[in-house]
């Protein structure tokens, strides 16, 4: 039997991935700019060195968590694919609608890169914004030449969700189904202004 006090030595891939949960959690809360590396070293019970070892910039580090979030996003927001189409896209809505208010701020330093002027934050958000889009076309069967329509679609709805979440709870005008609702009623009419 083995004493559980005795550390197993993590393989490069599970140290990364654990250096980056870690970062999740931590940007979640603050800024990149404020986040410490040596909080993150020091929660993953390594040296600060070894961390830049894996990430040789901070900069690197976070990407890499950004990266993480972008992905886990998507995951969460996939809609149930034996659903009929119209169905999936109601609830993708409602998931990403969810999403960004559970985490409004993280979305919000997603969408606007706090604190990191490298174009690779936009990509990732470019990367959730095409899963998105390509999950509305498929279930809907839309053309490849509305597909710009769908993306700008998600732009709107995205919007949409941010001002809504802004709101208190109490206060919010509409509860998140009449909002998922007009934000599909909308897709359906751009779709028909372009057909």
């Amino acid at each position: 039997m083995s004493d559980p006090r005795i550390r197993r030595r993590l393989t490069a891939d599970e140290r990364r991935r654990q250096l980056v949960a870690i970062g999740l959690a931590k940007i979640v809360e603050k800024p990149i700019q404020d986040l410490s590396m040596d909080d993150i070293a020091t929660e993953a019970g390594i040296s600060r060195g070894l961390l830049f070892h894996y990430f040789p910039t901070k900069n690197d580090f976070y990407l890499a968590c950004i990266a993480a979030a972008g992905r886990r996003m998507l995951r969460t927001t996939a809609p149930d694919e034996d659903l009929p189409g119209e169905q999936q896209v109601e609830m993708v809505t409602r998931l990403m609608v969810e999403q960004i208010e559970r985490r409004r701020d993280f979305y919000l330093a997603l969408v606007h890169g706090h604190g990191v002027a490298d174009p690779r934050v936009s990509e990732v958000m470019d990367s959730v914004r095409a899963g998105s889009t390509d999950r509305v076309v498929s279930a809907l069967g839309v053309p490849e030449c509305q597909r710009d329509v769908v993306r700008a679609w998600w732009a709107y709805t995205e919007d949409r969700a941010l001002t809504w979440s802004a709101v208190p709870t109490g206060e919010r005008p509409a509860p998140v189904s009449e909002l998922v609702e007009e934000c599909v009623a909308a897709l359906h009419a751009l779709l028909q202004i372009r057909a």
